[in-house]
């Protein structure tokens, strides 16, 4: 579906939003997503079977059926397995996926492999078609993160407190990404992504000292919660109406939330930086007690 653009040179004219943006705009420390091309040739590969399935008999029918399903549901997989290798790196603390989805969809590669081989040739040729699909599926997209992330040695009550507050809050933007797309703008798909940014930012600050939760949590909870609610009512709204002042108002909302999270986020690193210069002092204190000078 066509979405409108709304840039210098549009129709609509020149944008009149002069409000300062966060240095690398939207693309903030933004990287290539992995979860596509080869995932996607994926998906396509199954499809001769569906050929070789209606011109065989019933059995065989059937067999490739199941082929197909196997290596479909292998594809699907292996997508949803690199999204969620690729959260666990974006985030410096963070619990293995429960569900190895990479290392499933090796192993149902080779099931379905092993299906057509043994429908077309044998069962030894079906065993190593299984071995070869298992393995070099493996090679091509790697296995699942085996290990927690970010909890060595730190209070895993504490740890784990945040990495579901994280979650929590990155389910939110993620609705917010979801309902803005029914806005059918893509100044504004920009202008929630530039408030993700500022958001993550405070996520990054808890997770690199999760005693910061307590003082963030309203932020990345009742704050957040409220900024989906919000973006799923205007997108529903300005996708009939295309209300101007609904929009205006929105987007001001958005420039509050990212001011707010932004200095939310300078106070916390303040505060850690305080605790630091605090603690130096302390040790140093202690050390002229002690009668410890530097050589």
């Amino acid at each position: 579906m066509a979405q409108r653009f709304g840039g210098e040179f549009s129709p609509q004219g020149k944008s009149d939003d002069t409000r300062p943006t966060q240095p690398g705009g939207s693309f903030k420390g933004a990287t290539r997503t992995r979860a596509g091309g080869r995932v996607n040739l994926l998906f396509l590969a199954p499809f001769p079977l569906i050929w070789k399935a209606f011109t065989s008999g019933p059995v065989d029918m059937a067999q490739y059926l199941v082929a197909f399903g196997a290596l479909i549901l292998a594809a699907w997989m292996t997508r949803e397995g690199i999204k969620a290798q690729e959260a666990y790196e974006a985030r410096k603390v963070a619990r293995r996926p429960a569900l190895p989805r990479k290392i499933l969809a090796s192993l149902l590669t080779g099931v379905g492999l092993g299906i057509v081989g043994i429908v077309g040739h044998g069962v030894i040729e079906a065993g190593i078609f299984a071995v070869l699909g298992a393995v070099l599926h493996s090679f091509a997209f790697g296995f699942d993160p085996l290990r927690d992330k970010g909890m060595e040695g730190a209070n895993l009550h504490q740890t784990d407190r945040v990495a579901r507050a994280v979650d929590k809050g990155e389910a939110h933007l993620a609705a917010m990404t979801d309902a803005i797309k029914r806005a059918q703008d893509r100044r504004l798909e920009a202008r929630v992504e530039n408030f993700q940014t500022v958001a993550r930012d405070l996520f990054r600050t808890v997770e690199n000292d999760p005693r910061d939760l307590t003082a963030a949590r309203k932020y990345m909870g009742i704050y957040l919660q409220g900024a989906r609610d919000a973006t799923v009512k205007f997108a529903d709204l300005y996708a009939r109406t295309r209300d101007a002042q609904a929009r205006a108002d929105y987007e001001a909302l958005l420039t509050d939330l990212e001011q707010n999270f932004a200095a939310r986020t300078q106070k916390l690193l303040s505060d850690d930086a305080t605790d630091v210069t605090v603690e130096i002092e302390v040790l140093r204190e202690r050390l002229q007690r002690e009668g410890v000078r530097p050589d």
